[in-house]
């Protein structure tokens, strides 16, 4: 029977995030082996996933990440069952760290395949699913370039955002953060008009003409009404025709041009939980 001591225990917590005593019992079933233990962690991960996959993971954290030369950005979810255990710092550092693996990859599929400090990103959530005690995923990946991409992540961790804009101009930084601070808030449904699908529209031009049928307007005038009032909703519900949350009198298409005449907002995503 091999002598655990406690740096080995301490070894194995730092290779895999889990809990003291269940390092020390690991080790203790492996007789020293840190490579088996490792592997018995993980069928613990397993079996819990398991019987914790019909589970509802709905909590979590949402981070953005953005490449040093600010050319591209990403927002991911880690999605877990509890507030608890979204709000635990290891949980939040692990999400980050995720988060800055995700930049250099193009699709969930290709994230999850990742190595992740010897093992795959889809192997690390079934060990933390282990270690946790509950469903661990990703659930959102999203993905942005532009000329110059900038993020935002509400308090909490709940909602992240990135945005591209048009140009590396002076103040981009913070025009960035702004409107991703603005498509946060303001959950648009696309960047403009253009972004809106066909069925969208055309079920908001049928709301409108209800409301305006039950209203008693004339049929003859209610088609051109209710496409008046589509404007309405594009304007409420697309970004860049969105009014500033910091300063009504403007548009956001109108802010960002405050900064530099020539700037556009090219993109947003937006990741949240619940």
């Amino acid at each position: 029977m091999a002598t655990i001591t406690a740096a080995d225990v301490n070894k194995l917590r730092t290779l895999t995030g889990a809990g003291m005593m269940d390092c020390k019992k690991a080790l203790v079933e492996a007789d020293g082996d840190f490579d088996l233990a490792i592997e018995n962690l993980r069928k613990k991960g397993q079996k819990v996933a398991a019987n914790r996959s019909d589970r509802e993971s709905t909590e979590g954290a949402a981070i953005a990440a953005v490449n040093a030369d600010k050319t591209e950005g990403v927002v991911i979810t880690l999605n877990c069952e509890t507030d608890f255990v979204g709000k635990n710092e290891g949980f939040v550092k692990l999400a980050t760290d995720l988060a800055a693996l995700a930049l250099q990859f193009d699709s969930k599929d290709a994230f999850l395949a990742a190595d992740f400090n010897g093992i795959t990103v889809s192997e690390k959530l079934i060990e933390q699913t282990g270690v946790i005690g509950e469903k661990i995923e990703i659930g959102t990946f999203e993905k942005l370039s532009g000329a110059f991409v900038g993020s935002y992540i509400h308090a909490g961790n709940k909602i992240a955002t990135i945005v591209s804009l048009s140009a590396n101009v002076e103040g981009a930084e913070e025009a960035a953060r702004n409107v991703a601070m603005q498509a946060a808030a303001m959950n648009p449904i696309a960047l403009d008009e253009a972004g809106v699908d066909q069925e969208t529209i055309d079920k908001e031009i049928e709301i409108a003409k209800d409301l305006l049928r039950q209203e008693g307007k004339p049929e003859a005038m209610i088609e051109n009404i209710a496409k008046g009032k589509l404007g309405r909703f594009f304007k409420d519900n697309t970004l860049v025709n969105q009014d500033y949350i910091k300063d009504g009198e403007l548009s956001v298409a109108k802010y960002v041009k405050t900064v530099n005449p020539d700037l556009v907002v090219t993109g947003f995503k937006r990741a949240a939980l619940g």
